[in-house]
Parts: C-alpha cells; sequence; structure tokens
C-alpha cells in the first residue's frame, strides 16, 4: 500500500493527496486523511483513479448523503445521484450540461439546506481549457475592512435558482425553461451574507454572483451595490486556486468555504466529461 501523502497548492486553498485508490473500500487512516485534507485545502485533488460509478458513488457517500441535481434530465442514465457534465453530443442530444457553472457560485446555496461539498470525477478533458478557478471565502472575508465586517454580520440574503437559470436563457438560449416540479422545489431561500463553518469555527463569506438575488431589508441599488463590492473584493486573484483537470482527477471542494468558476478555453471538438456528485450539507448560521 501506497503512503498517503498531502502537498499545498502553495495558496491558502487547494492541495492534492496521493496514495489513496478510490476503487477500494477506504480505511479508516484513509478516510481521516481526506477529511482531513479537505478541511485544510479546501479543494482536493485526488489523481490518478480509475472509478466505476459505483466507486465514486460510494466515495461521496464517506462525506454524507448524496442530493440529486434539480436538472433531472442530466442525470446519470443508471445513478440519480450523479450529474453528468459535458459537451458530447449523441443521436443529436447532449449527453450532460455544456454550459454548466460558467460563473461564481457555491453549490446548492440556493436550497434551504445547501452542498457541503461538490466531488468532480474527470472522464474526458480537453488538452487547453477547462479549467476550474476557487476562491477562498474565509480569506475573502476575514480580509475585509472592520467597517464592512459590521456593516455585513447578521445581514441575510436571497438566494434562488430559478433567477439564476432564466439568466443563463436569456444568455444563451440553449437551456429548457424549468419545468413547473423542478420550479417548485427550488424556491427562493435566505441564509446569512457571513456564515460560520461548523466543524472549523471560522467564518466565511457566504454570497455569490450565481445565486444571490439581493440583500433582506436593503433597497435594490443599495443591495446592488454590496454585493458588487463583496464579489469584486473575493474575487481577489491573491485568493484564488486554478485547478487544470487530467483524466483520472477526483476533485472534492468544501462549499460552506469557497466559491468556483468553470473557465472555458476550448472548442466543441474538444471533449469534456465529468461526473458530478453533491453532498448535503447543513442549515448554516
Amino acid at each position: 500500500m501506497s503512503q498517503i501523502s498531502f502537498k499545498r497548492s502553495g495558496n491558502t486553498i487547494g492541495g492534492s493527496l496521493t496514495g489513496v485508490d478510490l476503487s477500494a473500500p477506504l480505511k479508516d487512516a484513509e478516510r481521516a486523511a481526506i477529511h482531513q485534507a479537505l478541511l485544510d485545502s479546501i479543494v482536493l485533488c485526488i489523481p490518478a483513479q480509475q472509478l466505476e460509478t459505483r466507486d465514486f458513488i460510494a466515495f461521496g457517500r464517506q462525506f454524507g448523503e448524496l442530493e440529486p441535481h434539480v436538472l433531472s434530465q442530466y442525470h446519470h442514465p443508471a445513478h440519480a445521484e450523479i450529474i453528468v457534465l459535458s459537451n458530447v453530443v449523441e443521436n443529436g442530444k447532449p449527453r450532460g450540461i455544456s454550459d454548466g457553472g460558467a460563473y461564481w457560485h457555491s453549490d446548492l446555496s440556493y436550497m434551504a439546506v445547501p452542498a457541503l461539498a461538490t466531488a468532480l470525477y474527470a472522464l474526458e478533458v480537453p488538452e487547453t481549457g477547462g479549467d476550474t478557478l476557487f476562491v477562498d471565502m474565509y480569506r475573502a472575508y476575514e480580509t475585509l475592512p472592520d467597517a464592512t465586517k459590521a456593516r455585513i454580520d447578521g445581514l441575510t440574503a436571497i438566494h434562488s435558482y430559478a433567477w439564476r437559470h432564466n439568466r443563463m436563457i436569456d444568455k444563451n438560449k440553449v437551456r429548457a425553461k424549468l419545468t413547473d416540479a423542478q420550479f417548485q422545489c427550488t424556491p427562493e431561500v435566505v441564509h446569512p451574507v457571513v456564515r460560520t463553518h461548523p466543524e472549523t469555527g471560522r467564518k466565511a463569506l457566504y454570497v455569490n454572483p450565481g445565486f444571490t438575488m439581493r440583500i433582506v431589508g436593503m433597497e435594490k441599488d443599495d443591495s446592488e451595490a454590496l454585493l458588487a463590492e463583496l464579489f469584486v473584493h473575493a474575487t481577489n486573484p491573491e485568493f484564488q486556486y486554478r485547478h487544470h483537470w487530467s483524466v483520472g482527477d477526483v476533485v472534492i471542494w468544501d462549499n460552506r468555504c469557497s466559491m468556483h468558476s468553470a473557465s472555458g478555453g476550448y472548442t466543441p471538438e474538444q471533449h469534456r466529461t465529468l461526473y458530478r456528485l453533491t453532498v448535503t450539507g447543513t442549515v448554516p448560521y
């Protein structure tokens, strides 16, 4: 058995863990090492994996209950826990979501109980482009001016999936409208602008351009101005980690203290296919 080794990216966010085979049942020491490495790095890559679908699902379940995505038309045909991200078209139909996440967001912040973590498994990657960017939202909060911290502590914000989805339709005219059932299961929700991580106790900024509509109790212009200020600060390159994908990468990240964005930069002829799992978390506070 290989020795488990953890290496940081060189920033406060991002790390890699080697010496673990996710196709085999995890031993207690391996499970503990992965969990701690995730808390320490926020975004963790476990490279060079060769997984069956059941292996990837078993890995996700080590962290909690899995949450099927609202866009059920892109679920894996045999496993609703997995949503397929892909630009491949088969028999005239897309294999998965081709335009997903090309904006800063935190997965499932639009749910009353948002995601604890998300995991991606890379099956096909383009030679160039296709990177994923991540932001350390601990640092985004901790480096705010004291006056801004005092202003936002205690505020809440509205998050909405339908609001984002409609903007995507307006932008690219590709996505279908939400069905009535999909709309009903994603009502607007309210979360604190600053949340406390339930395991580390650290505070993190918890608003994102993808799903945060407005600040509760503020006039529209004031809300938009404050959110814009927070987003510009949070996406400072000093707080970022860029992951360049290789086939076999499993990347898991902590949505409670990060946001992320796809970066694009590849042509339709360059295929990109990843499987995604989302782990249910707890109500933010």
